[in-house]
């Protein structure tokens, strides 16, 4: 944060103007001292550049950003002076002391803030009291020349969103999806703007929704690599890069299924958190995710296919191989059976005193040997 935004940093007292009353900022703090071993409040989190979470911090005032940097306090303060502003505060990995800060700043519930910092949570929403907890998981497709056993296919990481009535709080984990296109791209919208933080929290939604889109489509190029391999009768793919494959699906199946029942909540006629207006976009975010839960189930009903075809294949393939074994053995038998016996030194055995009588033996073994060649090679077994 600036010198400068730290000079122009007024408290209440100063502005002659009190902070709206924070339900939840008594048990922020009382987890703040249970955390800390000596039980003292948690030091805040320094300000200086490489040592924040704070990524962006912006006030909005009908539907235009306000120039400046600001801190977030006094953000918050200046969004409810006016009549239509509202802070967006974007963080990426923030500590747990400069996440409780903001929380008592901004009167967040304890339960969400351990939430929002461990960053181990399914899509949810939650709502404590004004404000509500939205949690995404995102998803990037990770470019790869082949795949292998231990090919990472579906980065995963998760955005969670705390949206009150004049502010939203954007916590980022991993950089599966970046918001500094989406805040970008949504400042040329005024008109969306004016909606406040819901209109903020529809746009990151439907942002880590298209990611999901795009993972889908280039999932399936993968599936039909691994789908054209299993049937080439010239290919050895192996087993492993299926499981592989199946375990990067049910990572990106476990950050998209779970998403639906908070956008069904988010749509509902019910919901009177949600503007109207934002509603309708919202929808059409279920929409897609609708149909990326489709392609997820029907990737996941291929892979099964693929997997039982490939078993059937290592099995037919195991077949083949022991009819040629019992094959060869075959052959050797006849060979093994007329020399034991003749090698049993017996006085009266047929042909011994026969003058052509080895040279007569061994044609005939390797006469029954060539019939049984040739029958086994008309039966398929070699």
């Amino acid at each position: 944060m600036t010198d400068r935004a730290e000079r122009g940093r007024t408290t209440p007292q100063q502005s002659g103007r009190g902070l709206r009353p924070r339900a939840w900022a008594a048990p922020v703090r009382a987890m703040s001292r249970i955390l800390n071993a000596d039980g003292s409040p948690p030091t805040p989190a320094p300000d200086g550049p490489g040592r924040s979470g704070v990524v962006d911090c912006a006030l909005y005032i009908d539907g235009k950003r306000q120039p400046g940097d600001w801190h977030y306090a006094d953000a918050l303060a200046a969004a409810r002076r006016a009549e239509h502003g509202f802070v967006w505060l974007g963080l990426h990995q923030p500590e747990l002391t400069e996440m409780t800060a903001i929380a008592d700043t901004y009167g967040l519930h304890e339960l969400a803030v351990e939430d929002a910092v461990k960053a181990e949570q399914r899509p949810k929403l939650e709502q404590f009291g004004e404000v509500s907890f939205l949690v995404l998981r995102t998803a990037r497709y990770c470019e790869h020349a082949e795949l292998t056993e231990n090919s990472e296919v579906v980065e995963t990481g998760q955005v969670m969103l705390f949206i009150g009535p004049n502010f939203l709080i954007s916590v980022r984990h991993g950089d599966a999806c970046r918001l500094s296109p989406v805040r970008a791209d949504l400042e040329t919208k005024q008109d969306l703007l004016l909606q406040g933080p819901w209109a903020v929290a529809y746009a990151v939604t439907d942002r880590v929704v298209d990611l999901y889109l795009e993972v889908a489509d280039q999932l399936e190029d993968d599936l039909d690599v691994l789908e054209a391999e299993v049937f080439d009768r010239n290919s050895h793919g192996r087993i492993q890069r299926i499981y592989q494959m199946k375990r990067e699906l049910v990572e990106f199946k476990r950050a998209v299924v779970p998403l639906q029942r908070p956008l069904l909540t988010l749509t509902s006629q019910v919901n009177r958190e949600v503007p109207k207006e934002i509603r309708r976009y919202f929808r059409d975010v279920q929409d897609h995710l609708s149909r990326t839960v489709e392609q997820v189930n029907s990737y996941d009903d291929l892979l099964n296919s693929i997997l039982q075809a490939r078993l059937a294949q290592v099995t037919v393939d195991q077949n083949n191989d022991m009819r040629k074994i019992a094959a060869w053995a075959a052959i050797a038998a006849v060979w093994t059976a007329i020399a034991g016996i003749y090698g049993m030194n017996f006085d009266d055995m047929p042909e011994l005193k026969m003058t052509y009588g080895y040279p007569v033996v061994l044609a005939l073994m390797l006469a029954i040997s060539l019939g049984l060649y040739r029958w086994f090679r008309r039966n398929g077994w070699l």
